[in-house]
């Protein structure tokens, strides 16, 4: 056993953090001496260890609290886990060392790969673990997320390049996405308005014309009328009219149609075939008159 002062030495953990730990649940001491002075055994060191290892990958008090009071909650697992977020946190650092060696030398280096989003992967993997029926309504099932995911992996580089423009930094963007993933269902309900709706069905409408006859050549009149009218329509409902313009832009479009997940829910909406369809669609139009803009 150990005091509180002993725990304070050993950690640099000041007494009053470890007080407060106490009090609110989160590290409770494994004895109270007649005096009503803490103790601590092994066990307790464990999971104060356990605690500042989430508290070094950005996990709040509340969370940690919660991770640990869960009834299948694996001591040796979360370990694992935590020492792959910190490899990923330390890779990243690495990365942005380099990156800056360079830019300090007065190298002109335009480069996006160092801005990883391996915090916001692991938040979407977080959310999976944890709100599996919002998954699960809202993307049909963790298969169709893991794909989800998977897309945001393999086009990590271009993501962030655009993540970037619109929110100033990847750090930005990932406490935006976070806020956004801890608030999914009421935000999911807020959304749902008369006039996105309106939204949704208009741009159903306009999908629906493009695949109406997959027979037609992407190349026709016809068909590129339409694809305009989807880019204007994209663009008239974007948050952020410099990157909807952008060829950058138009290029993640192509790719999402490409993924697996989009493309079985497109075909199942407007057919088989439909979603390779768009693809050619809208790279035609990319190649032909899409803005240049980056």
């Amino acid at each position: 056993m150990q005091t509180i002062s002993q725990v304070a030495e050993l950690t640099g953990i000041s007494t009053r953090t470890l007080q407060y730990y106490d009090e609110i649940g989160l590290l409770k001491p494994s004895e109270l001496t007649e005096s009503g002075y803490r103790l601590y055994d092994d066990e307790a060191l464990q999971k104060l260890q356990q605690i500042l290892f989430f508290k070094e990958l950005g996990f709040k008090l509340k969370e940690i609290k919660e991770i640990l009071q869960k009834p299948d909650f694996d001591r040796i697992k979360a370990f694992k886990r935590q020492k792959e977020l910190l490899l990923l946190k330390r890779n990243r650092t690495d990365r942005l060392i380099q990156l800056l060696s360079r830019l300090e030398k007065g190298e002109h280096c335009m480069s996006f790969k160092e801005f990883d989003l391996s915090d916001y992967i692991t938040a979407l993997e977080d959310f999976k673990n944890n709100s599996t029926d919002d998954v699960i309504k809202h993307w049909g099932s963790i298969e169709n997320f893991d794909m989800f995911i998977q897309k945001i992996k393999d086009d990590e580089s271009e993501l962030a390049k655009l993540a970037i423009q619109q929110f100033g930094s990847i750090e930005k963007y990932t406490e935006a996405m976070k806020h956004n993933l801890e608030h999914f269902s009421e935000l999911m309900d807020t959304q749902l308005t008369e006039e996105v709706k309106e939204i949704g069905k208009q741009s159903d409408i306009l999908y629906g014309r493009l695949t109406a006859d997959l027979s037609e050549d992407v190349s026709s009149s016809k068909i590129q009328s339409i694809v305009q009218e989807i880019w204007s329509f994209i663009q008239e409902n974007s948050t952020n009219v410099s990157i909807s313009c952008s060829k950058s832009h138009m290029n993640m479009l192509i790719n999402a149609y490409s993924n697996d997940y989009i493309k079985s829910m497109t075909d199942s909406k407007y057919g088989e075939g439909a979603s390779d369809y768009i693809v050619k669609a809208f790279r035609y139009y990319s190649e032909n008159n899409a803005s240049e803009n980056n």
